[in-house]
């Protein structure tokens, strides 16, 4: 009685936005694709179509460029699916079906850090 029932949540990788040391970044192992393993299965910005969220998109579409890898970043508006990942504060920045950042706009070069951080 009074005892609520846990509802399962999502669990970012790291929902510092990208300023934890890289012992404390989780490295993703979820796969989304089955290529986790290996590497980038998929990278998603999640926006309200806002300038930032755009601007996290550029950012994100620049890293990958520049690490040459062959991943589409896509472009989530649907506040539907962006509610899916608990996200609560945009942009925000999913790679291999995790949060990794919400909430601030990352440059090129800090998505790219991110993603090294996160074992990529």
């Amino acid at each position: 009685r009074g005892k609520k029932k846990e509802e399962e949540t999502r669990t970012p990788a790291c929902a510092c936005n990208g300023s934890c040391c890289t012992s404390e970044a989780k490295e993703i192992t979820d796969s989304c694709c089955g290529a986790a393993n290996d590497g980038i299965c998929c990278i998603k910005v999640l926006g309200s179509g806002c300038k930032s969220c755009h601007a996290l998109l550029e950012s994100a579409k620049e890293a990958i460029k520049t690490m040459g890898v062959s991943v589409e970043v896509e472009y989530v508006t649907d506040m539907q699916r962006i509610m899916e990942y608990g996200v609560m504060s945009m942009p925000a920045l999913v790679v291999n079906e995790n949060v990794v950042s919400m909430g601030k706009v990352l440059k090129p070069v800090e998505v790219e850090n991110l993603l090294h951080r996160l074992g990529f």
